[in-house]
């Protein structure tokens, strides 16, 4: 099992507010390179959807499942398909997107307990709870040339230290996709 981390992230770092769902200032700076930079399967995440499982915070599951169960190309058929848990403590209803469910108990002892891989998406709230337990394996990241110098950082201050190997970096569209894994990951590098 691997905790992979996808996020869309300017070149300061920033990772919220990407397509503007929040209204913040200067939102929806990933979405305004067009469709190319976003759509489809731009993390590589393959067959990680067809055995992994997708791991969401309440905010972000509220925002895919009003988006996700309305599309049908091939990319939203393993979106919608892929089991998804939510990390909550109030939402109780997750019938909106098929395959959904509430993560059961702690979110760190639940990410311990799972078998399969776990692609976490948005949510850096969830996201920032796993690095701090040092439960992060890979992070695959959509770095848009565009600095905002204000939001909520991917690695925010007080971020302990991580070593991380470089396996591939690309083009995508205006983004550069970077895969950084556990230095030393021996199954990471293989991918």
């Amino acid at each position: 099992m691997s905790v992979i981390v996808i996020a869309f992230t300017t070149l300061d770092g920033i990772s919220s507010d990407p397509d503007a769902s929040s209204g913040a200032p200067d939102a929806g700076w990933a979405f305004r390179h067009g469709p190319e930079s976003v759509a489809g399967d731009k993390f590589r995440l393959g067959a990680t959807l067809d055995d992994g499982v997708l791991l969401l915070g309440r905010k972000t599951w509220e925002l895919f499942s009003h988006l996700w169960p309305h599309r049908d190309d091939p990319f939203s058929q393993r979106m919608n398909a892929v089991p998804k848990l939510v990390a909550t403590s109030t939402l109780t209803d997750t019938s909106a997107w098929q395959n959904s469910s509430v993560l059961d108990g702690d979110l760190v002892d639940a990410v311990k307990r799972e078998e399969r891989d776990v692609v976490v998406t948005g949510s850096l709230s969830v996201v920032h709870t796993l690095m701090a337990a040092d439960l992060v394996d890979e992070y695959r990241l959509l770095t848009f040339p565009t600095i905002l110098g204000h939001g909520t950082r991917l690695f925010p201050d007080g971020t302990g230290p991580a070593h991380l190997e470089c396996v591939s970096v690309e083009r995508v569209g205006a983004a550069t996709l970077s895969r950084y894994v556990r230095e030393n990951s021996v199954e990471g590098s293989e991918q």
